[in-house]
């Protein structure tokens, strides 16, 4: 990669309680494009939330290393706080975590603790919340708790937003939303890597979640890296996902049965218009 912006190189962690020891995670090297959207994927206990967990030193390295944006998260000088205004992290259910009694209160919490003006602080707030699509003018002087599901968790990504990081590490960010609410979070998240061009890195077990929005994927098993690659080349090895517990996009299991069908679908087509769009010249080749 030309401009890697997160590198890991031998990363290993072990939790140690007294004498007993599990390897989290086993030797992994993997490399992360800026502005880029990549998903961690694997099953429960596969090492994905450990591994983003390295990524603002809630957890260091037993043995290896890990580089963000040119800091080197394991050095004991390491600026700590620098460090998490550049990755900004957004849990499972971080509507739980909302306590302003107002929406602009809510996504101002961060900013103020980087002791920036109030003029500063209130551009920040508006411009996060415009962001995911809750405009100042109608929300900010809401309850985040008069909202819909979907809209605090949008309240808690500009919260993120708003202390305008490089990296924004999403640990299965749609859990519990109904459809309707994860388009809206897809779309938005879509538009902040246009607008801001911050990195991604999706924490999921979801193949759909992963298939709209990463371009690279990193696949977990067992605290191993065992694939790596972008999703249409990682969909079409069905067997080697299986095999980490991992299913594949409906529409992959698809395209991978009309192919066993006999139909000439290349390998690199990955969607329903690139997949029409084969079928299509095909059929005009036969008819002439």
């Amino acid at each position: 990669m030309t401009d890697s912006i997160i590198a890991m190189t031998h990363l290993s962690h072990t939790y140690q309680a007294g004498s007993l020891s599990k390897d989290a995670l086993v030797d992994i090297t993997l490399e992360i494009e800026r502005g880029s959207c990549a998903a961690i994927i694997g099953t429960t206990g596969s090492g994905k939330s450990t591994l983003v967990q390295h990524l603002n030193r809630l957890l260091r390295p037993t043995t290896g290393t890990v580089i963000v944006d040119g800091m080197d998260c394991a050095s004991p000088g390491l600026d700590v706080r620098a460090l998490r205004q550049k990755v900004g992290m957004l849990f499972q259910f971080p509507e739980a975590q909302l306590f302003g009694q107002t929406v602009a209160q809510d996504v101002a919490f961060g900013p103020r603790r980087m002791r920036l003006s109030s003029s500063q602080v209130q551009a920040r707030v508006a411009a996060a919340l415009k962001l995911v699509g809750l405009p100042f003018e109608e929300y900010g002087k809401r309850s985040p708790f008069s909202l819909s599901g979907g809209q605090m968790r949008r309240v808690a990504l500009a919260g993120v937003l708003a202390m305008s990081p490089s990296i924004l590490v999403l640990d299965e960010p749609t859990t519990g939303l109904d459809a309707d609410s994860r388009e809206d979070f897809y779309f938005y998240l879509r538009e902040i890597q246009r607008e801001q061009g911050v990195t991604i890195v999706l924490v999921s077990h979801d193949m759909s979640e992963v298939a709209t929005l990463a371009n690279r994927l990193f696949v977990l098993d067992q605290g191993r890296l065992m694939m790596q690659g972008e999703p249409r080349q990682i969909f079409t090895q069905g067997d080697r996902l299986r095999e980490c517990g991992l299913g594949v996009p409906a529409l992959s299991e698809l395209l991978t049965l009309l192919r066993k069908k006999g139909l000439a679908i290349p390998e690199d087509v990955a969607t329903l218009d690139e997949a029409f769009q084969v079928l299509y010249q095909a059929s005009g080749s036969r008819r002439t």
